[in-house]
């Protein structure tokens, strides 16, 4: 089948960018009133209405959907108009707004979360629940894995059995076709670390092993009867399954999101003697601004692994 430009441009765009800009699209036309094509007045008129409720952030990325917008139907793009940027730098001097970020969840608070899927992986066997089981070893493998890997949640949802080599005891290499990281989606191999706690590779080989799968996506949605999805698990699951084991597990779910695995990983890995170019390779930072985002100031869980004063080898990226 001949591809066209259109399906080159909307392969070159990621499904996530792909859908905030949609719902940006919407927001202006639908929610505003909003005529596309705009000029830079009305781009101007739209910030100011919602310069006081919306951050800046959010409306940075409403002018780059409508940017995207205008240049891929062949139209002058209005966003870059200096009135347009001199309203955005107006709202970020009369509205300043913290920026927010998911609690990082600690060592303590992974460890937490594993023992109670472990106890309710022990609970399903019992009543004979294979649902249960199934969710349990899944989701005990979700979150060790994005941890210890820093993945982020569309990450652990594309991750595909045929691309990832485990070997209980030394480790795991994970191969993605693109991620936000890998710009011109060359595609990347990483490494996860085999531990003798909270281990990344073990759990990962027991959720395999135990839905049978050989191929296909790695982490899928599970049914009432314990009946498998034959596609991926869809992101914006991953945040209120996330929540649901933290609250279950005795925790305060609400104060963390699907970036809290990740920021927990990069925090624990600062104050356990990473510098920051380590880091960056590890996790596949490009900025460093990117990487500081993510790290809490201040060490806030003590060492939890024991041996090594509580320091893992993850190995080199």
């Amino acid at each position: 089948m001949t591809q066209t430009v259109e399906d080159y441009l909307q392969a070159g765009t990621r499904a996530n960018t792909q859908r905030s800009y949609q719902q940006a699209i919407e927001h202006f036309e639908v929610t505003w009133g909003g005529f596309l094509p705009a000029t830079s007045e009305a781009i101007a008129r739209y910030l100011a209405d919602f310069g006081s409720t919306l951050s800046a952030n959010t409306l940075k990325l409403r002018l780059a959907a409508l940017a995207q917008w205008h240049i891929s139907q062949g139209f002058p793009d209005p966003t870059k108009a200096p009135m347009v940027r001199q309203v955005l730098r107006g709202i970020r001097t009369l509205h300043p707004r913290p920026e927010r970020q998911a609690e990082p969840i600690q060592l303590a608070e992974l460890e937490r979360c594993s023992v109670w899927l472990e106890e309710q992986t022990l609970l399903a066997i019992s009543d004979g629940n294979t649902a249960r089981l199934l969710r349990t070893k899944r989701d005990r493998a979700m979150m060790l894995l994005g941890f210890w890997r820093a993945f982020r949640s569309d990450e652990l949802c594309r991750l595909r059995v045929e691309h990832i080599q485990a070997k209980a005891g030394e480790g795991m290499l994970l191969f993605l076709p693109w991620s936000k990281s890998d710009r011109e989606s060359k595609g990347q191999t990483y490494r996860a670390p085999a531990l003798k706690r909270l281990c990344p590779v073990q759990a990962y080989l027991d959720w395999i092993e135990l839905a049978g799968l050989r191929s296909g996506p790695a982490f899928r949605a599970i049914d009432r009867w314990g009946h498998l999805s034959e596609g991926a698990l869809h992101v914006n699951s991953v945040i209120p399954l996330m929540r649901s084991i933290l609250k279950q597990a005795g925790l305060e779910a609400q104060l963390y999101s699907s970036h809290s695995l990740r920021r927990g990983f990069a925090t624990w890995a600062m104050h356990n003697g990473w510098d920051q170019k380590a880091l960056m390779g590890y996790v596949g930072w490009r900025d460093a601004k990117s990487a500081l985002r993510y790290v809490d100031s201040e060490p806030q869980f003590p060492n939890q692994l024991g041996a090594n004063n509580g320091k893992v080898d993850v190995g080199a990226p």
